[in-house]
């Protein structure tokens, strides 16, 4: 490129950024493909920044492989670990003892104590549900559990398998995880297709719990208006399918849409907004490449009757955790999606117009964690956990 050439680009980036705010890609690396996006801003959005000053502070560094986070009701924060154990941390970074009386967690590969979070009347119920991978006689599994927290918060008491999301595999990847209550008061719950290539094909099966977001009540049955109710071969607890390996749900609290993030191979991580009865492609339809450099499949990404995300990544960033933000401490930030990075070692802010992102921000890259979990806080601040034992509060300075 000429200088003359340089001068002017600068000068159009800089009166684009003075007429929206946004900066040049916030993404500089080299995609994995050559695959092209079905759309303008599907991928490799606009940067942008936040003009408030915010720090992330760390608050404690004693939690060992977090990978869930939700509130209390009086602000302190209920942590599982993948290796077994749940944890009360406050906000000022005083962590519990382990709660005991939980059900035994394979924490081999991927597999632990997973998402976990509390009844909508907690205060009352003193109900705590979670996700945990679980060693049975056909293989490791996907399961839901539930049981109260003691009076004292030192056990979980009576204990629960809810749901186990069959059928098992002798494997130890991808299990997906993530948990969430919609406003019905009834469970979304993500699983994993269990990556290997012999289950992949599961994701695509309307009767399998593999590679699925699932709605159940708190009892562990289908809820009343699924989708595939009443339809031959098919799960009834089934609510989307066609899904990787989803570590990402968060509702939208501008429309009530159910969001979701899942990982791709090599690059295609994922951003999707979930409707009832969808596929969204995997195997079939992908924007990654194996692990290897070859091609998934028929290494198309378009497919009549396959949805296509609203965002992705390439090369991958490893969505994790996520959360939209609602709080009045950032104003600026309202109604952005957040979303935990591992391999990406950031946080991710994704602002939203009209169901597509139209800009993308980096938070705490300097720190260079594995962001597993981000949830809002009953402060307004966000709080995130990191594979590294970690634990942040994210608002203004």
């Amino acid at each position: 490129m000429t200088n003359r050439l340089i001068v002017l680009a600068a000068i159009s980036t800089l009166a684009l950024t003075a007429q929206t705010g946004a900066l040049a890609q916030v993404e500089t690396k080299e995609p994995n493909s050559a695959y092209k996006p079905a759309f303008a801003g599907q991928t490799r959005v606009a940067s942008v920044k936040t003009k408030a000053g915010y720090e992330g502070k760390v608050l404690t560094e004693a939690l060992k492989f977090p990978w869930g986070i939700t509130s209390l009701p009086d602000g302190r924060f209920l942590i599982t670990e993948r290796e077994g154990a749940m944890r009360i941390a406050t906000t000022d970074g005083k962590v519990s003892e382990p709660i005991t009386g939980i059900p035994a967690v394979n924490s081999s590969g991927q597999g632990g104590l997973l998402g976990i979070r509390t009844a909508p009347d907690f205060e009352k119920s003193r109900m705590v549900y979670w996700v945990f991978s679980e060693a049975t006689s056909g293989g490791n599994l996907t399961a839901v559990a539930k049981g109260k927290l003691s009076a004292d918060e030192k056990k979980i008491e009576g204990a629960t398998v809810i749901y186990r999301a069959t059928p098992g595999y002798k494997g130890n990847l991808h299990y997906g995880g993530r948990i969430l209550f919609d406003k019905q008061g009834n469970l979304f719950i993500s699983t994993g297709e269990r990556s290997d290539k012999v289950t992949r094909p599961q994701a695509q099966s309307i009767n399998s719990g593999l590679g699925k977001v699932i709605r159940i009540t708190t009892d562990g049955k289908p809820v009343t208006g699924n989708p595939f109710i009443g339809k031959a071969d098919a799960r009834p607890e089934l609510y989307s399918y066609g899904h990787r390996n989803v570590q990402s749900l968060a509702i939208n609290p501008v429309t009530g849409d159910l969001w979701e993030g899942e990982f791709g191979p090599r690059g295609g991580d994922e951003i999707n907004r979930i409707e009832a009865g969808k596929n969204y492609g995997w195997p079939t339809i992908t924007y990654g490449i194996e692990y290897s450099g070859e091609k998934v499949g028929e290494g198309i990404q378009q497919k009549d009757g396959l949805e296509q995300p609203i965002y992705y990544w390439d090369p991958s960033v490893s969505p994790s955790g996520m959360t939209f933000y609602t709080g009045d401490l950032m104003p600026e930030w309202k109604n952005n999606l957040f979303v935990g990075t591992l391999s990406g070692l950031h946080i991710a802010r994704l602002v939203i117009e009209n169901n597509k992102v139209v800009g993308e921000e980096r938070l705490l890259a300097d720190e260079t964690q594995r962001f597993r979990d981000i949830t809002q806080g009953k402060d307004g601040a966000l709080y995130a956990i990191t594979d590294q034992g970690r634990l942040y509060r994210i608002a203004g300075k």
